[in-house]
């Protein structure tokens, strides 16, 4: 694979990744806690609120992803897989703004099984030219 498609498929992965996190502001978790008749604590308690950059770089979310990726791999991950799926996390944890919020209850893990996956070779089980289709990859000029 080359370096150009490399870098493509990350910043596929990524962008699909970041499209589909669910951030709120303090204002928006305020809403939602006295819409529910809670204290803004409790709602950050039950749902294990903490800042969207702290949720993605956390150990507690890398693990969760990692045993998601090995479990529809059916096996474990190589070295390889393991440091695109830390770069992802950490790429999507740098982008998030100071102040957004996050839930540990997420789905990021199955959603980073499903990007990261796609584009392993069943047969090889080592990492092919996507996320996405091998047709959708940019052309070499």
């Amino acid at each position: 694979m080359s370096v150009e498609n490399t870098a493509w498929a990350h910043g596929e992965c990524l962008r699909r990744l970041t499209q589909t996190l669910v951030i709120r502001t303090l204002g928006q978790i305020a809403d939602e806690a006295r819409e529910d008749g809670e204290s803004l604590q409790q709602l950050v308690e039950r749902y294990e609120i903490d800042y969207a950059w702290q949720v993605l770089g956390s150990t507690r979310l890398h693990d969760a992803a990692l045993a998601a990726v090995q479990e529809r791999l059916g096996r474990p991950a190589d070295e390889a897989l393991r440091a695109r799926l830390t770069a992802l996390l950490q790429a999507a944890a740098a982008q998030q703004p100071n102040d957004a919020l996050m839930s540990f209850d997420n789905d990021v893990p199955a959603l980073l099984s499903e990007l990261l996956c796609e584009g392993i070779d069943a047969e090889s089980g080592s990492l092919v030219c996507t996320p996405l289709a091998a047709g959708m990859a940019p052309s070499q000029a």
